[in-house]
């Protein structure tokens, strides 16, 4: 389910959407960490800052997906699409998958500001990547017949795994967390219906 044997050209060519998001998460990360645009305006304008979406900048429920703090914050994000991503992008084709990662990652952001203080900060695709494992729990307690006990294992392990390092980790957006798994969770069923 998650084993990947594809070259890079066959993996870009399979999975168009995942490898299209992994570069713009990429692009975004150079051009902030080599400010060729003035004073970080990414970073001033993208980040998700409560105070400033309770003043109507609504683009930040969007833009903080795209914005990585660290090298390793990104590649983890990254290397959890790249892995992630391949399996619900073929079950859902190119257009669908797009909608269902970034919708997850917008309420995971409006959970973030209905819920965390107005001083509240944050960037990341965590929210999202959550909505990918929130789906897959769907897929493995609804869908059974269609993976193997290693398989159902693999995503209940991974799924425990990421809960417990929400809590232990430092400065984790934790609502963003929960709020992506269980929206990936909940809208599973909307995305797998055939007439969309």
């Amino acid at each position: 389910m998650f084993t990947r044997t594809e070259s890079f050209r066959e993996y870009a060519n399979s999975y168009r959407a995942v490898t299209v998001l992994i570069l713009i998460m990429m692009l975004v990360f150079v051009l902030v960490l080599f400010p060729v645009l003035p004073g970080n305006v990414l970073f001033y304008y993208g980040t998700g800052v409560n105070l400033y979406i309770a003043d109507g900048q609504w683009w930040r429920l969007i833009t903080p997906i795209f914005l990585h703090s660290t090298f390793t914050h990104l590649l983890f994000n990254g290397f959890s699409l790249a892995i992630f991503g391949p399996f619900l992008e073929k079950l859902l084709g190119a257009f669908k998958f797009s909608i269902f990662f970034l919708s997850t990652g917008i309420l995971a952001n409006i959970a973030t500001f209905l819920i965390n203080p107005l001083t509240y900060n944050h960037v990341g695709a965590s929210g999202a990547i959550f909505g990918l494992l929130g789906f897959f729990l769907y897929l493995v307690l609804f869908n059974k017949t269609n993976f193997t006990n290693n398989e159902r294992n693999t995503v209940y392990t991974l799924t425990g795994i990421a809960i417990i390092m929400t809590f232990i980790q430092p400065q984790v957006n934790v609502v963003g967390h929960l709020a992506g798994m269980a929206t990936g969770f909940l809208t599973a069923p909307l995305f797998l219906r055939k007439k969309w």
